[in-house]
């Protein structure tokens, strides 16, 4: 028999078969619950809305690292929330991801286990406390309910877990050790299919993650946040998109400024030991193990509160130097005037993943540590990386900015941060910071010195407020005479000697006249030591009386300055908020010609001369 007639005989039937077929798909697609995307959003489905169908499991996974010293590798307790439709259906959805050593319950804060700040620079500090032993609060079948409600209806899955060392996970808390940054990656790699998860911390009943779409985002804030770049810089395959909110990307820029030792705001006498103290919540059996061989053999003997220089200690919880690695589209967060966590560390992270031309955007606010992002912009970020929808949000403004007075939902959007018509601006003192001196763009000769008195009782907002003062030098702009957009990184030169071999040095920018709040009247800050001024690795004493040349960078910021306020400059040894509290009666002196702040105006001189004018 001929093929062709053979062929022309058979394609009714396969026709007829075909077609049934197909409509059995269609059937079976339409029967399906799936995520539903309007303007590049993820939607509430009705089929994923109910908590009461939701899967809810936890499960240990197995990491490649040994921290406490039981001759097994370690695992992390992981709880998993998903639509049960990952389970009737077969559907595969990816992941939004939360890991915290806070989930299961933290330590005290009380002044005596802090470091003390009454210390002379350059002594051998005296010993604090340590705080009693917490109390777990963990849970074996759950960690935290945190995202679940925002992302599980859109069709994602919702995994948490705890870091080592606390709550269920093995291992010890290591304060930015590479176990951090393995730890994420072994429950990504789980996720994806090439790491082993285990019904209990020491059976060996595996469960998998086949309902996992291979696509994981990560999320969080402060230390929860700091773990997403923490993983990221493993450049694990899978994790697509991270966001991370007021992250710590360098534990050296928490806990140091420019070689000196300085505090985070609000935690007077905090460092890596006592951060340490306050998350360790893990099995009680290994905690003193992990107290001699973590905390006080590596924190305490390393982290060099002396000289408060770089070291390699502080190099290997600097995820700044490993960003090279991250693969993970990154949606930074933050603060201008988070003081905690200060908004330089997302700064450095972004400029630098942009250089390298990793997908980023950058969303600021005016307000402190932590502040909540913008929910659809979240939503736009993990529905374009993790589903895969052309949303458009990475080729857009790089930079959303929530300018001063605004909502947090109502960001004005920016081509990028800083502002890509910001330029550098000298400016230059004139003489009499005792009172209030001057700040203009043109240099004068000739105006010789000013000295200050350091005294750590005076509050630094205290000092901005005086008239006259012995303990501060204070330069300000006339009057503005329209507003002034500042965007960037302002950097400070100071020519100074000193009456003793060490000194704080702190630099405020603030406007005047003084209102009151915090937000308004602080631009920017920075502190430095100066026996660092040619090295941040090897502190040089001064020479009393010696001049040197300072030169540091204070805090990023975005910010207008409205019409009819003063800029001012600032300086004065020792911060009562931030740096440590010797006697007083060091005195500073500067070299009024020899110190300038370069700021980063938007416009440029041109703005800066025209907002400084005197009224015609």
């Amino acid at each position: 028999m001929h093929p062709s007639h053979l062929r022309v005989r058979t394609f009714p039937f396969l026709a007829l078969l075909f077609a049934g077929v197909a409509h059995a798909q269609a059937v079976e697609q339409a029967e399906r619950t799936l995520p539903v995307f309007v303007d590049g959003e993820a939607q509430v489905v009705d089929g994923f809305r109910s908590p009461a169908d939701w899967i809810r499991e936890a499960l240990w996974v197995e990491t490649g690292f040994d921290t406490d010293g039981d001759g097994r590798p370690d695992r992390m307790h992981v709880d998993v929330t998903r639509p049960k439709q990952t389970e009737t259906e077969g559907l595969k959805v990816p992941v939004v991801y939360e890991t915290s050593p806070y989930f299961t319950g933290t330590g005290s804060n009380g002044k005596q286990y802090f470091w003390d700040p009454n210390q002379e620079l350059g002594a051998v500090q005296r010993p604090h406390e340590h705080p009693p032993a917490i109390v777990s609060t963990a849970r074996p079948d759950r960690i935290a309910n945190s995202e679940v409600r925002q992302w599980v209806p859109r069709g994602f899955a919702v995994v948490h877990s705890c870091s080592p060392g606390t709550g269920l996970s093995q291992g010890c808390p290591t304060i930015g050790g590479e176990n951090e940054s393995l730890a994420p990656k072994a429950v990504i790699d789980w996720l994806c299919g090439r790491g082993k998860g285990f019904t209990t911390p020491d059976g060996d009943v595996e469960v998998t993650a086949s309902w996992c779409s291979g696509k994981v985002g990560m999320i969080g804030t402060s230390y929860n946040g700091t773990l997403p770049i923490a993983a990221a810089t493993t450049g694990v395959e899978g994790l697509e998109a991270i966001i991370p909110i007021a992250p710590n990307v360098s534990y050296y820029l928490y806990y140091r400024s420019n070689g000196l030792v300085r505090h985070p705001g609000g935690y007077m006498g905090e460092d890596c030991d006592v951060l340490y103290d306050f998350i360790n919540s893990g099995d009680p059996a290994r905690r003193d193990y992990c107290n001699q061989t973590v905390r006080d053999e590596l924190l305490v003997a390393h982290i060099d509160r002396l000289t408060g220089d770089y070291n390699e200690f502080w190099a290997a919880r600097d995820y700044l130097r490993k960003l090279d690695r991250v693969r993970a589209a990154v949606m930074m967060v933050h603060g201008f005037n988070d003081w905690n966590v200060m908004p330089e560390h997302s700064v450095k992270v972004y400029a630098s993943l942009k250089q390298r031309g990793v997908p980023c955007i950058a969303y600021f606010h005016q307000g402190a540590h932590e502040g909540a992002p913008l929910f659809s912009l979240c939503n736009r970020w993990f529905t374009r990386f993790l589903y895969g929808v052309e949303n458009g949000v990475d080729t857009g403004p790089r930079s959303w900015i929530v300018r001063e007075g605004d909502r947090p939902n109502k960001p004005t959007q920016y081509a990028d941060y800083p502002h890509p018509d910001a330029a550098p601006v000298t400016l230059h003192l004139r003489a009499g910071g005792n009172g209030i001196g001057g700040l203009a763009s043109d240099a004068v000769a000739g105006q010789g010195k000013e000295t200050l008195v350091d005294d750590v009782s005076i509050p630094g907002a205290k000092l901005a407020q005086a008239e006259t003062s012995a303990h501060r030098l204070l330069y300000a702009t006339p009057e503005l005479a329209q507003p002034l957009h500042l965007s960037g990184t302002t950097r400070v030169s100071i020519r100074m000697a000193c009456s003793k071999p060490a000194t704080n040095l702190s630099v405020w920018m603030v406007t005047l006249p003084w209102q009151g709040r915090t937000r308004d009247d602080i631009v920017t800050r920075g502190w430095a030591d100066p026996q660092n001024r040619n090295s941040l690795e090897k502190s040089e004493p001064l020479v009393p009386g010696e001049f040197v040349d300072v030169v540091f960078d204070l805090q990023p910021d975005d910010q207008v300055i409205p019409k009819g306020e003063r800029l001012a400059l600032m300086v004065f040894a020792s911060d009562r908020d931030f740096t440590l509290w010797p006697a007083p009666g060091t005195e500073l002196t500067l070299d009024v010609d020899a110190t300038t702040i370069v700021l980063p105006v938007v416009g440029g001189k041109a703005a800066f001369e025209r907002a400084t004018a005197a009224p015609k």
